[in-house]
């Protein structure tokens, strides 16, 4: 696992200055481009590359990378962001050209593009302009329409699941959600988180599902805080939350902090994601890995397997996550 240091040295910044940006320290007074060199060298550090390059039989293959996220999104949740760099580095693995679209754009020169990687949740109208660019399409992190797209997802379901389990098996009764909501359709239309399905339905199925336990904002470290401090106020605070994100985590220890209340002591957190900060947090975060490279990677091999046998079928891989338990939990069982 990358150290601190290394980061600081691929970034080319200080080791102060790594700490404070993959802990969202509002105070450090840095540029965007500063933040985005530390999160994307924490990330390219844990990515393992597979192979060389290997011939320039691809090289003639353009790709379109199409944002659901903008760049200052992703510096706020860095889980986009490492699903791009998962494609981009398999496409530089395979030699091919690569072009970056945020959703938003209204006009693209399409001449040459072959194919297409949305990185994302998209709208109908959005998904039409996306299918103007190309005919040749993988979803990353959505599956709209299995019957036309091929994509690529995890399984949240299992994921919550799983989790949810190993917080009541360690005797916790009252367990909180902190979560976000999403939206499409110029912020009309919700898109639907199976995290919290999955854990409203766990709840109610066990008898101990609570409404003001279950809160909603944004996927920020500054949604978690302001989440996490009204939580704290209840007349019975939960003793372990499920949160939505690490970012969201990261903010929701800082309010348990500020409270005088420690973790996994009196609070114990499990988070989703396993960002590179989750690691480095004190105690380290018991969180739900995503191998949101391996996502991108895959992406780019459906994509040119599409390309090379004009695939009519299509196909929709779900890949496993896996449930870290670090620091962050402890059993209340008497």
């Amino acid at each position: 696992m990358a150290t601190i240091k290394d980061i600081a040295t691929k970034a080319g910044v200080s080791i102060s200055t790594v700490s404070r940006v993959l802990n969202f320290d509002e105070s450090l007074n840095v540029p965007d481009v500063t933040k985005k060199k530390v999160f994307e060298a924490a990330e390219e550090l844990n990515y393992v590359k597979r192979k060389e390059k290997r011939n320039h039989q691809n090289s003639n293959t353009k790709i379109a990378i199409v944002h659901w996220y903008s760049e200052k999104e992703e510096l706020g949740d860095p889980y986009y962001l490492s699903i791009r760099i998962g494609v981009e580095k398999r496409c530089d693995e395979e030699s091919i050209q690569t072009i970056r679209l945020n959703k938003e754009e209204a006009s693209l020169n399409k001449e040459g593009i072959d194919g297409v990687v949305a990185i994302g949740k998209f709208s109908k109208e959005e998904i039409e302009f996306i299918k103007n660019i190309s005919d040749n399409i993988v979803f990353v992190d959505s599956s709209p329409n299995e019957d036309l797209f091929d994509s690529v997802v995890i399984d949240f379901r299992k994921a919550m699941t799983e989790v949810l389990d190993y917080l009541t098996d360690l005797g916790h009764t009252t367990i909180g959600y902190i979560g976000g909501e999403e939206f499409v359709n110029k912020k009309k239309e919700k898109v639907n988180d199976y995290r919290e399905i999955t854990y409203i339905e766990y709840m109610k199925s066990s008898g101990i599902f609570k409404e003001d336990t279950l809160s909603l904002g944004n996927f920020t470290h500054a949604s978690g805080y302001e989440i996490m401090k009204s939580m704290l106020k209840l007349k019975q605070v939960p003793t372990a939350f499920f949160i939505a994100n690490d970012t969201m985590a990261i903010g929701a220890y800082k309010a348990v902090l500020e409270k005088g209340l420690r973790i996994p002591e009196d609070i114990s957190i499990v988070g989703f994601n396993d960002i590179s900060t989750a690691t480095y947090l004190a105690p380290s975060l018991s969180t739900v890995k995503v191998y949101t490279e391996f996502m991108g990677e895959s992406a780019v091999e459906l994509l040119l397997e599409k390309l090379k046998t004009n695939r009519e079928i299509n196909k929709k891989v779900i890949i496993p996550t896996k449930f870290i338990i670090r620091e962050s939990c402890r059993s209340i069982n008497q």
